[in-house]
């Protein structure tokens, strides 16, 4: 046989091996750990009113701190709103203590008059009576002369009555409805007041927690809509660890369980705290690399880890698979 196609030969069946080994050899060994990835949740920070952004206290990538103002529209329209919400509190305060005052001696007067007219009406209807009464007694008017007199008399004293009762509540003031009224007003203008100056504050938004500026889309001097977003946070809080667990291991990650994991040039020793897990399955998305066809199923499963400073949206991870009974 020539030695050439014995060489040949040879050196084929080598590469058939050597590509049967590298293509079989990953199938048949069972992966350690579970592929997955960061996710990091952005926070977009808007104005609730139209306006020129008259100032930007942040770049993109800056790291922003708890409470740090973000940036400002042009507050003056809101100003005004503001100011004019504050008089009208005064002035319905000042309506309400007013109310609260009784009748003022003038206003006294009008009622004392009437009073007057309506104790001398009753006089006068009074004498009345008696004269029908003694009349009718000797047989000059009939008896019903004597019942319209008595009505009369009877109407007077219930309008003297009432005028006094006025005059009385006018005195100490016990003006009830004016008083409930004045202090819808109050109640009306506070709120009023509240909401503009919770309007006031919106115009300069503040980071909720600690976070990485992702995107500025406005610049200083420029028309910012109403609603519209003018910073983009990534804060530390809503950052996750994304990975898939095998049907068959899902019901290990529980919340509440701590995992760990690893990823290119991060630190050693991270650890994430499972947050989420799907209650539904699916198969496994073609970003995500298996080495077992077996494990196309999987469940996903977040998990927050416990230094997200530390870590990058869309870098991948090696999560260390949970072992029963841990």
């Amino acid at each position: 046989m020539n030695p050439q196609r014995l060489i040949v030969g040879g050196l084929i069946l080598g590469a058939v091996v050597l590509a049967a080994t590298l293509l079989l050899a990953p199938r048949l060994t069972r992966p350690n750990v579970l592929s997955g990835y960061v996710e990091g949740e952005p926070l977009y920070l808007a104005s609730p009113v139209a306006g020129t952004l008259t100032s930007l206290a942040v770049r993109r990538g800056d790291q922003a701190a708890a409470g740090q103002r973000l940036f400002q529209v042009d507050p003056r329209q809101l100003g005004a709103a503001s100011q004019q919400a504050a008089q009208d509190l005064v002035a319905a305060q000042a309506q309400a203590q007013d109310a609260r005052k009784g009748q003022r001696p003038v206003e006294l007067a009008v009622f004392d008059a009437q009073t007057a007219a309506a104790e001398a009406s009753l006089r006068d209807a009074d004498v009345t009576y008696r004269r029908v009464a003694t009349l009718e007694r000797q047989g000059i008017y009939a008896p019903a002369r004597l019942d319209d007199a008595r009505s009369a008399r009877d109407a007077a004293a219930a309008n003297v009555a009432a005028a006094r009762k006025r005059r009385d509540a006018a005195a100490l003031g016990a003006r009830q409805d004016q008083i409930a009224a004045a202090d819808a007003r109050v109640q009306a203008a506070g709120a009023a007041l509240a909401g503009a100056s919770a309007r006031y504050t919106d115009l300069a938004p503040v980071s909720p927690g600690a976070a990485r500026v992702e995107d500025v889309f406005f610049q200083r001097g420029e028309w910012v809509g109403a609603n519209q977003p003018v910073v983009s946070l990534l804060p530390d809080d809503r950052i996750t660890i994304r990975f898939f667990v095998p049907a068959r291991q899902a019901a290990l990650y529980q919340i509440g369980r701590a995992v760990r994991f690893a990823c290119d040039s991060c630190p050693a020793g991270l650890t994430a705290t499972v947050s989420y897990v799907s209650p539904r399955p699916e198969f496994t998305p073609p970003v995500i690399y298996s080495l077992e066809a077996r494990d196309r199923l999987v469940f996903l499963v977040e998990a927050r880890p416990a230094h997200p400073e530390r870590l990058t949206p869309g870098l991948p991870v090696d999560v260390t698979p949970l072992a029963p009974g841990r």
